[in-house]
């Protein structure tokens, strides 16, 4: 099977998770830095994101994408503001956790595994991975792997929560953001290439009947 890119190089999540978790560092620091102040932690957490965004704006990323991460951090401290409560600040993080984990265990039974949603859209495949059945399977599997790591960040989070622990989820974030997505990856990645077989053309190349499968090289 001739496939030299992995899940990590292919998705870019490594960079993605690292972005997610700066603003939370940031909440947390500012908020022990000036007092335990949730206005302290907001502060920083949107400074840090601003900062974020320019210079992933000067990288040439995209300024949607861009732009939807800082609304997200400003909108996740409002809400710590709001309410007063400086845990508050990871509420958006713990939401978006367990309906992740809820879509993509729907999906693995609709037949329609996120991953190769995810993966096919980068491709360019539109839905002809689908047609596969091979990489359907394989993508099914691989899915079950990302709800895991959703699973695994509410098992983290939500104890944390309850008890006001903003240090501890702050570091928390940083500790399943970049290293549970690169183990993610990578372990999601192995399960796909298992249940490929070696014959198979790899992820550019569904094989739907549809034509002859090229030549692996």
């Amino acid at each position: 099977m001739a496939q030299p890119e992995s899940l990590a190089e292919l998705l870019n999540g490594r960079r993605a998770a690292v972005d997610a978790s700066l603003p939370a560092v940031g909440f947390g620091g500012g908020w022990l830095a000036f007092g335990e102040s949730i206005w302290g932690g907001a502060v920083s957490a949107v400074v840090v994101a601003i900062g974020l965004s320019v210079w992933r704006l000067r990288k040439g990323d995209k300024p949607r994408a861009v732009l939807i991460g800082l609304f997200v951090v400003c909108v996740a401290a409002l809400i710590a503001l709001h309410t007063g409560r400086a845990e508050d600040f990871f509420l958006l993080q713990l939401l978006s956790n367990g309906a992740s984990a809820l879509a993509w265990i729907i999906s693995i039974v609709m037949r329609w595994p996120l991953l190769g949603v995810v993966v096919g859209t980068v491709l360019g495949q539109r839905t002809r991975w689908r047609r596969d059945p091979v990489l359907l399977k394989a993508y099914s599997r691989g899915s079950w792997v990302w709800v895991v790591q959703y699973v695994i960040r509410l098992a983290v989070f939500v104890p944390l929560y309850q008890a006001g622990q903003i240090a501890a989820l702050a570091t928390a974030r940083v500790a399943l953001s970049g290293p549970l997505v690169a183990a993610c990856l990578a372990v999601s990645w192995w399960v796909i290439r298992r249940n490929l077989p070696a014959d198979h053309p790899g992820l550019r190349h569904p094989v739907t009947g549809d034509e002859p499968a090229p030549t692996a090289s």
